[in-house]
């Protein structure tokens, strides 16, 4: 009896896959056919090309399936993953191109320096595994912002100008500052304690902490989330060379690239603010490690035990989301 639980484990897994496969695969023919009667009712609405629509479904796929493989994702993270890449490749291209820059980079950087994050993480796993937790935990706001965004401008690259398309325009900006502050923090948080000399201070109280505290930032880091998020910036912004015809009629777009920039900085430091007030951080004696609960071993450093590590990164990308674009319209050359 207990020889057949494993293969029956492997099937119902497999049955599951493939259910939620073509789950995807319908929902996204749905959008296509809906788009294409709202088209032929209403003007303003360009249908979506059959072309596009393959390439949101195949694209993401195929990325989702090689990050399985190589252990990047978990398989709840893998199909959280499909969803995310989905509806953003849909909406826009350019958001394609900044998740895509977020998650290789991300990626590649949570493998480098096992060794050394081992000695720190009690929780470190090999190549990453992230969860659907962690995926809608960066992706989340994303995927929310590209489908209100499909909602008023429909699927399709546009540039930056407030001018012309206010909303849509503050849409762009939300979605790129979430991805932005999102790989700014993974790159913080992935570079600072491999590469960075001296110990990580608080940010709140500016103090040295062992390194592993939530809420500990180094130089190191800061540059690195800032640089994380000019990765980004530079990926939008390649893409709305290459996808956006009228760029010389509207507003200049290098600011994208400062903006990303600035977004994956503030980002980091926003989540550094968090962790050090919402999430608890106490040094475990027994294991030599900086750990997240209360233990008999453990002796307080900083923070609360109110928010995880996913609900500190969900709430930063929210606030970015919200707040940037605005400071950006103000100071965006016309």
């Amino acid at each position: 009896m207990g020889s057949n639980h494993v293969p029956i484990d492997e099937y119902l897994k497999m049955i599951t896959d493939m259910i939620v496969l073509c789950g995807t695969l319908s929902l996204s023919l749905f959008f296509w056919l809906v788009s294409i009667v709202i088209s032929s009712y209403s003007g303003t609405l360009q249908p979506v090309s059959p072309w596009r629509w393959l390439f949101s479904i195949l694209v993401p796929l195929t990325l989702t399936v090689r990050a399985l493989k190589r252990r990047s994702l978990d398989h709840s993270g893998a199909l959280g993953a499909l969803l995310v890449g989905f509806v953003l490749t849909m909406a826009n291209f350019s958001f394609f191109s900044a998740l895509l820059a977020f998650f290789i980079t991300s990626s590649r950087l949570t493998r480098w320096g096992g060794p050394q994050k081992k000695k720190i993480d009690p929780d470190y796993k090999e190549g990453g595994q992230r969860n659907w937790v962690q995926v809608f935990a960066n992706g989340g706001i994303p995927t929310e912002v590209a489908l209100l965004y499909m909602i008023e401008a429909g699927p399709g690259e546009i540039p930056i100008d407030f001018g012309k398309q206010y909303s849509a325009s503050w849409m762009c900006l939300s979605l790129l500052g979430a991805l932005a502050c999102s790989t700014g923090d993974t790159w913080a948080s992935e570079v600072g304690p491999v590469l960075s000399k001296s110990k990580p201070r608080l940010i709140t109280t500016w103090e040295e902490v062992p390194a592993g505290t939530n809420g500990g930032v180094t130089a190191v880091g800061l540059l690195a989330s800032f640089l994380g998020g000019l990765t980004v910036g530079v990926a939008y912004f390649i893409a709305q060379l290459l996808m956006v015809s009228n760029l010389h009629l509207a507003d200049p777009q290098w600011p994208v690239l400062v903006y990303g920039g600035v977004a994956g900085l503030l980002g980091s430091m926003l989540d550094s603010f968090l962790g050090a007030h919402m999430q608890y951080s106490g040094f475990d004696s027994s294991i030599g490690k900086v750990v997240s609960y209360e233990s008999a071993t453990t002796q307080r450093i900083c923070g609360k035990p109110i928010l995880d590590n996913n609900a500190v990164n969900l709430f930063s990308s929210i606030l970015v989301a919200l707040i940037l674009p605005g400071l950006a319209w103000g100071m965006w050359p016309r």
